[in-house]
């Protein structure tokens, strides 16, 4: 009887606990884009789709940090090269705004956002892929 008990006990748990991790590890409905763990923190690695969506409704800070120039993907706010990030702080909003950073491959780009989060920038966001990518999902470049 005891054995049946103990069990029952432990299937239960286990239901429950299973229960409970799945809640708990899925992510929001509106999450967007890939976590990339990074010394200091994260920031958001996106796709050229979810970029496109979130500039319909724009609500961050857009920065070309490629050099040499070679386009701006439309509604780009500034260019800073991705070496002087840390010293263009001035043109930056708070270290809590929505900042999405890009380039034409996502190199530079992905450089400049580890020192942004290394500064303690907090929503940081990369366009994976880059310009390439961007373009190869048939959207434009302005050049």
């Amino acid at each position: 009887m005891t054995r049946t008990i103990t069990i029952s006990a432990l299937v239960v748990l286990m239901l429950l606990s299973a229960c409970s991790n799945t809640a708990t590890t899925q992510p929001a409905a509106d999450a967007v884009g890939k976590q990339v763990m990074v010394d200091g923190g994260s920031y958001t690695d996106v796709n050229a789709s979810e970029l496109q969506t979130m500039l319909a409704d724009k609500d961050f800070t857009f920065i070309n940090v490629h050099i040499p120039f070679e386009g701006d993907i439309p509604g780009t706010d500034l260019s800073i090269p991705y070496d002087q990030i840390a010293q263009n702080l001035d043109k930056l909003p708070d270290k809590n705004a929505k900042i999405v950073l890009y380039c034409r491959s996502d190199r530079m780009s992905d450089i400049a956002a580890k020192v942004l989060v290394g500064l303690g920038y907090t929503n940081i966001y990369n366009l994976d892929g880059g310009m390439v990518d961007w373009e190869a999902a048939g959207l434009t470049i302005e050049r």
